[in-house]
């Protein structure tokens, strides 16, 4: 009876507790303005970016914000092909800013870049270039060797022949020597260079190939027959000097293809 009396009872249901709020402070305005010109710069409105930016650094000055807001109000006039302004907004940006380090190697390549786009029509454009030969990293060195190459301007030349020493950018640096008629002095590294012999013979389908050093590029000799060997002679292949030959031409370049009848050897830079 007692049992039947209970479960006739209504289970009592208790008010659902409210959740705790959560006070987050307020949005302040130099961050709300930085958001803006980010969110701006992912839609590709390159030019109100550059607004936002603009606006952050003039009513904020003293902001934690402002080197980065420098920086993407450069890259935003970069975006927008305002080639002079961005040049000059990343100067503002290393002047103002030289503790950043990342950032500060970036600025220096963009501004680079932009310099190499005006300099047909900018004098400041190629004083900017010739001034950037003599920084102190390598790679903007480099990359406005290269920037000068294309006018053939020839104080370009000692930074592209010192070029070839950089494994990142010798391959570069050879074909601007090559393009002003320059011929490449300096020995270029020889890692992540070699000789490719390639062995075709009549008899087989596969191709035979061999990846050499370019320290052993006198081994490729054995590779060759007596027919061959006269081949090269008559077609004026100096097999003590491919090395040199390897170093001094661009990779893909075939150096020569000897045909004897019974096989074909086929000699690339690679």
């Amino acid at each position: 009876m007692i049992l039947t009396l209970l479960m006739a009872v209504p289970a009592l249901v208790l008010p659902a507790m409210p959740e705790p709020s959560v006070l987050t402070a307020p949005e302040q305005p130099a961050d709300l303005l930085f958001r803006q010109g980010r969110d701006l710069r992912y839609a590709q409105r390159w030019f109100e970016a550059a607004q936002a930016y603009r606006a952050l650094l003039r009513e904020f000055p003293a902001s934690s914000r402002s080197a980065d807001a420098r920086y993407w109000l450069a890259s935003s006039l970069e975006q927008d092909q305002r080639w002079d302004e961005a040049a000059e907004a990343y100067t503002d940006f290393l002047a103002k800013h030289p503790d950043q380090r990342l950032l500060g190697k970036e600025a220096r390549l963009n501004r680079v870049r932009c310099w190499g786009i005006r300099q047909w029509n900018s004098a400041a454009a190629t004083a900017g270039l010739a001034s950037a030969l003599s920084d102190d990293r390598e790679e903007v060195r480099i990359a406005a060797a290269l920037q000068l190459a294309k006018r053939k301007d020839p104080r370009a030349l000692p930074v592209l022949q010192a070029g070839l020493r950089a494994d990142a950018s010798s391959e570069a640096c050879r074909l601007a020597l090559l393009s002003m008629g320059a011929q490449p002095q300096a020995a270029g590294p020889t890692q992540g260079r070699f000789l490719v012999v390639r062995v075709k013979e009549r008899a087989k389908s596969e191709v035979l190939t061999i990846r050499l050093a370019l320290g052993l590029a006198r081994a490729v000799g054995g590779y060759l027959s007596d027919e061959q060997l006269r081949q090269a002679k008559t077609k004026g292949v100096d097999m003590e000097r491919l090395m040199d030959q390897a170093l001094n031409a661009p990779k893909g370049t075939e150096l020569f293809s000897l045909d004897d009848g019974k096989s074909t050897v086929t000699v690339t830079v690679e």
